[in-house]
C-alpha cells in the first residue's frame, strides 16, 4: 500500500499518526510540509479529495492566522490558499493520502480508516489509550 503523510515532527497529533501508520506495517513517504510545502495544485488536489473547504484545512493555533485576519468570511477558497502558500504553517496536519482516500487526521485515530492492517489499540504520546471500532457490514 502506498501511504504519504504530510506531517510535522512538531506536532504531537502528526508524530502519533506516524506511529500508527508504521504500526500498521507500512513505511509512508513523509513529507514535512514545512520543508517542501505542496504547490498550488497539489494542495488544491488535496482539499478536493479530502472533500473539505480551504478554510476548513486552515490551522489557527501557533499561526499567523488572527494577525491575517483570516476569520474574516471576506477571503475566497483562493485567496485562502494564497495565504496557505506563503505561509505553510496554516496548513492543518496531518494530512494522511492512501489508496483508500484522503484525511485531515484529526484526531490521529482518524487514520485507521485509511489502513489496510490498521492495529487493534495503541497509546499516544500523552498517555491516551486507543482503540479501533470495527464496523460492521
Amino acid at each position: 500500500m502506498s501511504v504519504t503523510i504530510y506531517h510535522n515532527p512538531a506536532c504531537g497529533t502528526s508524530r502519533n499518526t506516524l506511529a500508527v501508520i508504521r504500526q500498521s506495517g507500512e513505511e509512508p513517504e513523509i513529507i514535512e510540509y514545512l520543508k517542501t510545502p505542496p504547490g498550488r495544485a497539489r494542495l488544491i488536489e488535496l482539499i478536493a479529495a479530502m472533500g473539505i473547504s480551504a478554510r476548513a484545512l486552515l490551522r489557527e493555533k501557533g499561526t499567523p492566522y488572527a494577525e491575517l485576519g483570516l476569520a474574516d468570511p471576506k477571503w475566497s477558497d483562493d485567496q485562502l490558499i494564497d495565504f496557505m502558500l506563503a505561509h505553510p504553517i496554516l496548513i492543518n496536519r496531518p494530512i494522511v493520502v492512501t489508496p483508500k482516500g484522503t484525511k485531515l487526521c484529526r484526531p490521529s485515530e482518524a487514520v485507521l480508516d485509511l489502513l489496510d492492517n490498521p492495529v487493534d489499540s495503541f497509546v499516544k504520546e500523552d498517555g491516551e489509550a486507543i482503540k479501533r471500532t470495527i464496523k460492521r457490514k
